[in-house]
């Protein structure tokens, strides 16, 4: 049974004041009709709006959530782990990382939590099965995830519908073993970094809706994709494939 003391969600917030009134109220929602869960809403400096007094003043009036400010943060990688060590220090044996800003629906955390209690370990969100999709998105966008789930899966061995998706959850075990290692990713290839590490896990893909994502991906982050992809094909190369 989910109880409100072994499940969390971690979210990185920056910027999010014109959707946040919206985001909490479906989040709150689904919180509510569950009886449980607790959030973890990470703030650093890339935020320049309202949003950590917004996320102060959610936690004052409601404890499920956790406003965590990280100043020391330098890149997006550095939001998501420091949203998974705090809920990993607080106990949480459920973890699980979504976006904000309705990027991610709220309404498939059920769906989620039921894989995770299935005896998988980890649980990853996909755009590109049966009953999952991409909308009010650019074309650029689309192409960067479906290309770079095909070539990822192509040059790591990997078999994955999805390998760029940010919605995913994991059982504390694997949580406590990716927060020991040091990712090489900076951005938003983190997402297949983790999947490839964690590809011998018991694992199950799970259909979401995406939609409004960030209208552009910086050159800087990309290259520093290419730079991840061919480093980990390197190491399957040289019979040396990394794996946590």
């Amino acid at each position: 049974m989910i109880t409100e003391s072994n499940w969390a969600v971690i979210i990185p917030m920056a910027n999010e004041s014109p959707d946040f009134e919206p985001f909490v109220d479906r989040m709150s929602g689904v919180l509510d009709r569950l009886g449980s869960g607790s959030v973890f809403m990470v703030v650093d400096n890339v935020s320049t709006d309202t949003t950590l007094q917004l996320c102060q003043a959610l936690s004052l009036s409601d404890p499920r959530y956790k406003t965590i400010w990280a100043p020391e943060n330098r890149t997006l990688v550095d939001a998501y782990l420091k949203g998974y060590r705090a809920a990993y220090d607080a106990g949480y044996e459920l973890i699980i990382e979504m976006d904000a800003g309705l990027s991610h629906d709220p309404q498939a955390l059920p769906m989620f939590l039921r894989v995770l209690n299935e005896g998988n370990e980890c649980a990853f969100g996909s755009r590109f099965i049966n009953g999952g999709s991409i909308t009010e998105s650019s074309s650029k966008r689309w192409f960067l995830s479906k290309v770079g789930t095909l070539l990822s899966n192509f040059l790591l061995g990997t078999s994955m519908y999805d390998m760029t998706s940010g919605y995913q959850g994991f059982h504390r075990e694997v949580v406590g073993r990716f927060l020991a290692h040091r990712f090489l990713s900076t951005a938003h290839f983190y997402q297949t970094e983790m999947r490839y590490l964690l590809r011998y896990t018991r694992y199950a893909e799970i259909p979401i809706h995406y939609k409004a994502p960030s209208p552009r991906v910086s050159e800087k982050a990309i290259r520093n994709s290419f730079a991840v992809l061919l480093h980990y094909f390197k190491m399957r190369l040289f019979l040396r494939p990394e794996r946590i």
